[in-house]
């Protein structure tokens, strides 16, 4: 009763968490989402609040699940520039992947049913069986397409150190943040071209990650 009693307690932190989001970010976002330089200026004029502001979004995005996050990596390099911005959204994300695996060490496989089923939780058997499991899931953060949320609250059920999990999420992830935001600075600069040809990239090795993560999980 008490470990039930104390899932939904972090459930209930975790919708707080998204509400509070969805007021002070996602209404705002939504009445400026026809003019991106109006979101650009938005975070800009709250200065270090407005960088605190983006890494608290990012990391609440890791713990909901189910807020893609592509947009606020390509966000976050239309606001911040290509490197600067993929630092932050890379420190948000990191923040949020640490955050799920001490929620999922807590409260263990209850918290994690509470955002995916048991049929994705068991495609993650493969991070328990294999002994390069911390490899596997480093490389796995390194390519577009990986369901890197569902890892995040994957690796918390193995027996992976906070310690490499930390370099996993914060390294691993950094060159796909990396290319999303360049996405996103090329945009703010107004080369429409060159931004297509970007996310075409970032959609072909998007799917080729698809592919390989489901042939690696098999």
């Amino acid at each position: 009763m008490k470990k039930k009693a104390a899932v939904i307690g972090a459930l209930i932190l975790v919708i707080a968490l998204i509400a509070l989001v969805a007021i002070t970010t996602c209404l705002p976002m939504l009445k400026m989402a026809d003019d991106p330089e109006e979101i650009r200026i938005f975070i800009e004029e709250r200065g270090i609040w407005g960088v605190l502001f983006f890494i608290f979004v990012t990391a609440v995005q890791v713990i909901a699940a189910v807020i893609p996050g592509g947009p606020l990596e390509i966000a976050a390099g239309y606001c911040f520039g290509p490197v600067k911005g993929a630092l932050i959204a890379d420190i948000g994300m990191t923040l949020g992947s640490m955050a799920v695996f001490c929620f999922v060490r807590r409260f263990g496989m209850s918290f994690v049913e509470i955002f995916f089923s048991k049929e994705k939780i068991e495609s993650l058997k493969f991070l328990k069986t294999n002994r390069n499991s911390k490899i596997i899931i480093f490389f796995l953060f390194l390519i577009p397409g990986a369901p890197k949320d569902l890892l995040a609250y994957g690796v918390g059920l193995t027996d992976i150190s906070i310690y490499s999990w930390l370099f996993i999420t914060a390294i691993g992830r950094f060159p796909s943040i990396l290319l999303s935001a360049m996405g996103g600075d090329i945009l703010e600069e107004q080369r429409y071209g060159v931004f297509v040809i970007v996310l075409l990239v970032i959609v072909v090795l998007t799917l080729a990650g698809s592919l390989l993560y489901r042939k690696i999980s098999d």
